[in-house]
């Protein structure tokens, strides 16, 4: 499936079946059947409609690894839904770098293209899986994972999510690029200040 294939009907139709096992998971419940925004008593349809995956239809491949997400920031009818969504697009040899998702598990459904993925559980065993299009594969709650294309060609994935506001730590930037002391890091990671300089530039 070419990335201009997302304008087929079956595509939205997939992008509906990622979601459905998610929706009861993640949030607390709510007493009323969906949430208003403050100083707001009135909504239409409109409210409950997200149009800002339209650009996906037209738009290129893109030259590095883009999400494009539909959470309660992006969306907010979501608030108290327990549900959003993440459209991955890898270039190939992209990587999304290890991380978390400390609010809800996440379902990912690939569309098109290879994909090498893994999670590390809390005694560190390494899971991992290399998927083709129509695969799914479940990164657990709040454990470390990631995403490579691998391939020689783009791969374009849906994941959907347990929350309506999943949260997404990135393992480099949370260690490297959040002010800990290079001494710490260096002790932490067996090496030297000098290491960790050159690392922290490189994530700049």
């Amino acid at each position: 499936m070419a990335f201009r294939d997302l304008r087929n009907p079956f595509f939205f139709l997939l992008l509906a079946l990622a979601a459905s096992p998610l929706v009861l998971a993640g949030d607390p419940d709510i007493t009323s059947d969906f949430l208003l925004p403050p100083n707001t008593n009135a909504v239409d349809g409109s409210f409950f409609t997200f149009t800002g995956m339209r650009s996906l239809l037209d738009s290129r491949p893109p030259t590095n690894f883009t999400v494009m997400k539909a959470t309660m920031a992006e969306f907010p009818a979501l608030g108290g839904q327990s549900v959003s969504y993440a459209v991955l697009t890898f270039p190939a040899g992209s990587v999304n770098p290890p991380h978390t998702h400390p609010r809800a598990a996440e379902l990912l459904f690939l569309i098109d293209g290879y994909l090498e993925v893994g999670f590390v559980d809390t005694t560190n065993k390494l899971y991992t899986q290399t998927l083709q299009p129509g695969d799914l594969f479940v990164f657990p709650k709040g454990l470390v994972h990631y995403q490579y294309c691998s391939r020689q060609k783009p791969a374009i994935a849906i994941s959907a999510f347990g929350s309506a506001s999943a949260g997404t730590v990135s393992v480099p930037k949370a260690v490297f690029a959040t002010g800990i002391d290079d001494g710490i890091l260096a002790k932490s990671f067996k090496t030297d200040a000098a290491t960790v300089c050159k690392i922290k530039a490189g994530l700049a």
